[in-house]
């Protein structure tokens, strides 16, 4: 979480105002009164917590709910005085009905989500050539104090145009990688509806202008895609030698 959201809503908070952490089992906010998730309290923390402790919340305190069900949360409107919401939008199937339900139960509140930038990030986990997190459906943007959300396909993994290489990434702050938003009465939220294409271009101006790789980066990859894309060509004719010898084994024994 940012440093400099975290340090503003606890100054700002009064003690005895009730809070709300949504989606919060990873690593809870401490200052949370209630905490509502799909998993159990008795897992919670595998990643930590945050804010100074101890836990507010208990095992009576802890909701274990599908945020995006489309059912009500088990709230009253307006019940808490402040919600907080930490890079879970990206991971869930419906951050519209989990945006509006946020509005519902909280005056206000506190969303943050990871850049479109992390999002592209090469090989974060370092377990394969995914780019950001594999598990997170959305890219997010937050423009005119709204979120927007565009679906995050799984064919740009291999995309190297796409790509923020290592280099990149270790000039990256925490705050080129995260993105908050505080929130009062609302928090406005919209899905990008793609109807013709998916924005490719648009993305990949974007990695340009924030990291400016130079001619000679860009010529040895293009270098690099073009041969793998010949040897790919090379190897197609022995592939589909070996389907068609297949196919004569497999008939031949159904005979």
């Amino acid at each position: 979480m940012l440093p400099g959201a975290t340090d503003r809503f606890l100054s700002e908070l009064a003690d005895d105002a009730s809070v709300l952490d949504v989606g919060g089992w990873a690593a809870p906010l401490n200052r949370a009164d209630w905490v509502i998730d799909l998993q159990p309290y008795a897992t919670r923390g595998y990643m930590g917590s945050y804010g100074p402790g101890p836990e507010r919340f208990g095992p009576g305190t802890w909701v274990v709910h599908d945020i995006c069900a489309r059912e009500p949360w088990p709230f009253a409107d307006d019940q808490f005085d402040f919600a907080v919401c930490v890079t879970t939008l990206e991971d869930v199937r419906d951050p519209i009905w989990v945006c509006s339900e946020l509005s519902r139960v909280a005056k206000a509140g506190y969303v943050e989500v990871p850049t479109v930038e992390a999002e592209l990030i090469y090989n974060v986990e370092g377990n394969g050539q995914h780019l950001g997190h594999e598990h997170h459906r959305w890219f997010v943007d937050i423009s005119d104090g709204e979120l927007e959300f565009l679906h995050k396909p799984h064919n740009i993994h291999h995309d190297w145009t796409l790509r923020v290489v290592p280099r990149w990434r270790a000039q990256m702050t925490v705050e080129d990688q995260l993105q908050g938003i505080f929130w009062e009465g609302e928090i406005r939220a919209h899905e990008r509806i793609l109807v013709h294409g998916y924005p490719l271009d648009e993305l990949r101006e974007r990695i340009r202008a924030r990291f400016e790789p130079s001619p000679a980066e860009l010529r040895v990859k293009e270098l690099q895609h073009a041969a793998g894309h010949l040897l790919a060509r090379a190897r197609l004719p022995v592939r589909r030698a070996a389907v068609r010898a297949f196919d004569a084994v497999t008939a031949g024994r159904r005979r």
